[in-house]
C-alpha cells in the first residue's frame, strides 16, 4: 500500500472522529507541532518505504514503559485518528517479573485513556538471573525471551504483525556491534518475518532520532518505567556504540542521518562478500 499524494499533505488533514485520548493534554506550541508532524512523516515514510501495510489488518504494539514505545503508541494511533493506519491497534506490555517493578502503571496508564491493551506476566527475570553467569550482560538471553512471549501473545489475538519501537540510533548501533564485534554488515531491519513464518516483525520508528523521541516523550509527560534489570550494568557493547555516535555526531552533525542513508544505499560491487556480487562473472572486453 503506498501513499497517496505527498506526506506533508496528507498530515494536514483533519482526522475523523475524536481527538486521540493521548494527546488531550498535549502542548499546542509551534516547535511541538512541529516536531509532532516531522515524526508523523518519518513513520509514514518508514510505512511506504518496507511496505508495513501490506495485507495487514491488526498490530500489536509492544509497549515496554519507555520513551520510545509510549512515543510509538501516539504516533500510530495518531496517524489512525487522521485515516493514514488502516489497521487496529492493540496494545501489549510484558510484565517480565523484575523486582519493583510498578505493576499498576501502565494498566491504569492505558486503561485510563481507554486504549485496548493486554498485560501478560511472565516471569522471565528469574530465569535471566539464573542462566546469565555473573558479570556477563542479561541483553540477549532477556530479548529472546521478551520476543518469544510478544509473539505468542500476537498469535493469541490474532495480530498479523509485533511493532516494536526501535529508533534510527538503534539500528546505527546494531550496525556497529555487528561490524566491531560480529565481523557482518547487518543492521536492524526495519521489517522482517519470523523464523515461523507467520508473524511480521516491524520498526515504523526505524527513521526517527533519539533525541526527537525523547523531546516528544517529554512534552507528552508519559509515565516513564525505567528498566532496571540491565540499564544499570556497565560494559554494555551498545552503550559504547552509543557512545561512539554520540561523539562522532557532537563533532560532525549530520553524520547519524548520513550513516542511515548508507545502510539503504549498498553497492555489492564494492563490498567483498562474492555470495553478493558474482566477481567471477567479470570480464573485460576483448582488446584488439
Amino acid at each position: 500500500m503506498g501513499l497517496v499524494g505527498p506526506i506533508d499533505d496528507q498530515l494536514d488533514l483533519e482526522g475523523e472522529g475524536q481527538r486521540p485520548s493521548l494527546f488531550a493534554d498535549a502542548p499546542q506550541s509551534v516547535g511541538f507541532n512541529k516536531l509532532r508532524k516531522r515524526l508523523l512523516r518519518q513513520v509514514r515514510q518508514a510505512l511506504d518505504d518496507f511496505q508495513m501495510l501490506k495485507d495487514q489488518k491488526r498490530w500489536l504494539i509492544g509497549v515496554s514503559g519507555g520513551k520510545d514505545s509510549y512515543s510509538l503508541l501516539a504516533i500510530l494511533m495518531d496517524l489512525q485518528w487522521r485515516g493514514l493506519l488502516p489497521v487496529e491497534l492493540i496494545a501489549c506490555n510484558l510484565d517480565q517479573g523484575q523486582p519493583n517493578f510498578p505493576k499498576h502503571v501502565l494498566p491504569d496508564y492505558l486503561s485510563s485513556l481507554g486504549i485496548k491493551h493486554r498485560i501478560e506476566y511472565r516471569d522471565t527475570y528469574s530465569i535471566v538471573k539464573e542462566k546469565v553467569p555473573e558479570g556477563a550482560t542479561y541483553c540477549a538471553l532477556c530479548s529472546r525471551l521478551r520476543r518469544g512471549n510478544l509473539y505468542r501473545v500476537a498469535r493469541e489475538e490474532g495480530c498479523d504483525a509485533l511493532i516494536l519501537g526501535h529508533h534510527r540510533e538503534d539500528i546505527l548501533e546494531t550496525f556497529f556491534m555487528n561490524f566491531f564485534h560480529g565481523g557482518r554488515l547487518a543492521a536492524m531491519p526495519a521489517k522482517l518475518l519470523n523464523d515461523e513464518g507467520d508473524l511480521f516483525v516491524m520498526r515504523p520508528l526505524a527513521y526517527c532520532a533519539e533525541d526527537d523521541l525523547a523531546r516528544f516523550s517529554a512534552a507528552m509527560a508519559f509515565p516513564i518505567i525505567p528498566c532496571d534489570l540491565c540499564g544499570s550494568q556497565d560494559g554494555l557493547q551498545r552503550n559504547a556504540m552509543k557512545t561512539m555516535l554520540a561523539d562522532i555526531e557532537a563533532r560532525m552533525p549530520g553524520r547519524k542521518e548520513a550513516m542511515l542513508r548508507a545502510l539503504s544505499h549498498v553497492n555489492p560491487s564494492h563490498l567483498l562478500d562474492p555470495a553478493l556480487f558474482d566477481f567471477s562473472g567479470l570480464s573485460a572486453n576483448n582488446r584488439s
